[in-house]
């Protein structure tokens, strides 16, 4: 058995430890953030939904505590003393047509932005842009002034006109730089089969746009359902046309304030939002996967 000398023996590999337990305790802490971050986002609701099967003296008493019983007699009374139920209807009416409002207006300008070139395409895309840059508030007494004008203050109809106005800059510079990643070669080859502009929009453009239109439908139904300061000014106290986030601050007196009804309005305010949201989760996350590779 022949015997290597001493210099020509490999050197044993050393393991080392380090870089592998760096990895460990990076993700364990990767994971405490993440799980103290939910439970920042889930204590709040947490608060309200246990609330909202208390009376006062318990929810001061013992905030976080389980409640004794699960009645419902807090949402019943909820519904009726502030007509939620039609306030519900009235947001849902709302937030329905200024989705599909903002849809007939941004697909089409989107689809134009997209596969337009030269400098007049580049300055509009631009001055949507600046949409982002007007404040909310900013526009307020004018709104006020246009609805007193057109006949259409106190209406549900005037604000199923302004709020697809307040979320379009957003809508169309998303729809557009989706429409942008559909390959010019799929649109010469329909073209090449006769087919024109809508039929071009509809057939190609809509079906791989998808997940950029939802995008688009679950931002805009977040702003179009919890906005309170327009449907305030315009719509007002009325309870036959006011939404839902006018509706539930009524549930609160200057005198002496339920907070088990009003977290229980609470809780109904959101119950719409969660459910859209479940509903639409996985194409949002898949658009913003998209992307995230693209880029």
């Amino acid at each position: 058995m022949t015997t290597l000398p001493a210099a020509t023996r490999p050197a044993p590999r050393i393991r080392s430890r380090g870089p592998r337990r760096r990895i460990g305790i990076g993700r364990a802490a990767s994971y405490l953030g993440a799980w103290s971050y939910a439970l920042m986002l889930l204590l709040p609701l947490y608060y309200l939904l246990v609330s909202s099967f208390k009376d006062n003296s318990d929810i001061f008493a013992s905030p976080l505590a389980l409640p004794d019983s699960l009645s419902l007699r807090k949402f019943t009374t909820s519904l009726h003393d502030a007509r939620l139920d039609l306030a519900i209807t009235n947001s849902v009416i709302v937030t329905v047509l200024s989705l599909a409002v903002i849809l007939l207006l941004a697909v089409p300008a989107a689809y134009a932005l997209a596969r337009a070139t030269g400098k007049v395409a580049a300055v509009i895309e631009r001055a949507f842009s600046l949409g982002f840059l007007i404040p909310t508030f900013a526009a307020l007494v004018p709104t006020f002034l246009l609805a007193a004008q057109l006949g259409l203050f106190h209406t549900r109809t005037f604000l199923v006109l302004f709020l697809p106005a307040t979320s379009l800059p957003l809508a169309v510079v998303l729809l557009t730089q989706f429409m942008r990643t559909v390959p010019n070669e799929v649109e010469e080859a329909a073209r090449m089969d006769g087919a024109g502009n809508w039929t071009v929009l509809v057939r190609i453009y809509l079906p791989m746009v998808v997940p950029g239109i939802v995008t688009v439908l679950i931002l805009s139904f977040l702003a179009f359902w919890n906005e309170y300061l327009y449907s305030l000014v315009i719509i007002g106290p009325d309870e036959a046309q006011r939404t839902i986030q006018v509706a539930v601050p009524t549930l609160r007196s200057s005198l002496s304030t339920d907070f088990g009804v009003l977290s229980a309005g609470t809780v109904v305010t959101l119950i719409p939002v969660y459910v859209v949201y479940a509903v639409l989760q996985r194409r949002m996350e898949g658009a913003l996967m998209g992307g995230a590779v693209k880029v």
